[in-house]
């Protein structure tokens, strides 16, 4: 790595990558580099500082990742030769990410450096126990540490399977967004439990893109422009919005809620 001072844009739905960003900005900072931390989705893609090693790390959702964390890549600025990595978590596997991802920012002028994918719990079709989640965030910490110090001694790399990778991206992407109003929006539509809500706005405050409004004296509402992060499932203090495809409603967060609000 050549910069001194790196920028790490991430988004964490329900905390695993925020606890393996975290491991990796310690590792970072007892080698004396700086390092700047940025929520994705309050970020401004043009500001990025392109004299800095930029970082990107985000979760894996339908073998790729959200929406609006491609938005945020795809609007990166144009470079010249700044180094950048990437990280994400998973439960099981992507496929449709770290080939595409590093053509697009080889194309916008980035040097790609080292990517890595981490296995985490997960946090959608819950069902594993707390010993199996504790043992798979023990690993994953010591995969992003030894990550972060494989990227300062400049042994990682990014490489790509291009025919697979490509597919599985366009296949991924086509499942999450295919028309303004997909089908799986209706059928999967949020709802608050209104014998369990305290109308506390928590679910408001935490949705990355907006989608949840409340009136005031009115219960949390979802719009139809959901990507399935699961933030208001799983930091509801009273699991009052519960998600049909996990078992039994049961849910998972890596963090306390206060760590997305501060």
């Amino acid at each position: 790595m050549v910069n001194d001072a790196i920028d790490f844009y991430y988004f964490s739905g329900t905390g695993n990558t925020l606890l393996v960003v975290k491991k990796m900005i310690d590792t970072f900072k007892e080698k004396g580099i700086e390092v700047n931390l940025h929520k994705i989705e309050e970020s401004n893609p043009e500001d990025v500082n392109l004299g800095h090693t930029i970082g990107i790390a985000f979760p894996v959702a339908v073998l790729s990742t959200y929406p609006f964390v491609w938005e945020f890549i795809r609007s990166l600025p144009h470079a010249d030769g700044t180094e950048i990595f990437m990280v994400d978590t998973l439960g099981g596997f992507s496929g449709g990410i770290v080939g595409p991802l590093r053509e697009i920012v080889k194309k916008k002028g980035y040097t790609p450096i080292g990517a890595k994918e981490i296995q985490m719990p997960l946090n959608i079709f819950y069902i594993q126990d707390k010993e199996t989640n504790e043992t798979k965030v023990e690993k994953g910490m010591e995969s992003a540490e030894k990550y972060a110090t494989d990227i300062i001694n400049g042994k990682t790399e990014w490489g790509r399977v291009p025919i697979l990778s490509d597919a599985m991206h366009l296949l991924s992407i086509g499942s999450l967004k295919l028309t303004g109003v997909d089908l799986h929006q209706k059928l999967f539509l949020f709802d608050a439990k209104e014998e369990e809500c305290r109308r506390c706005g928590i679910c408001v405050k935490l949705c990355p893109i907006g989608n949840i409004t409340m009136e005031e004296g009115e219960y949390p509402k979802h719009g139809l422009n959901c990507e399935y992060c699961l933030r208001c499932v799983s930091f509801c203090p009273r699991q009052a919005m519960p998600a049909k495809f996990n078992y039994k409603g049961k849910t998972y967060r890596a963090v306390k809620a206060k760590e997305f609000l501060k």
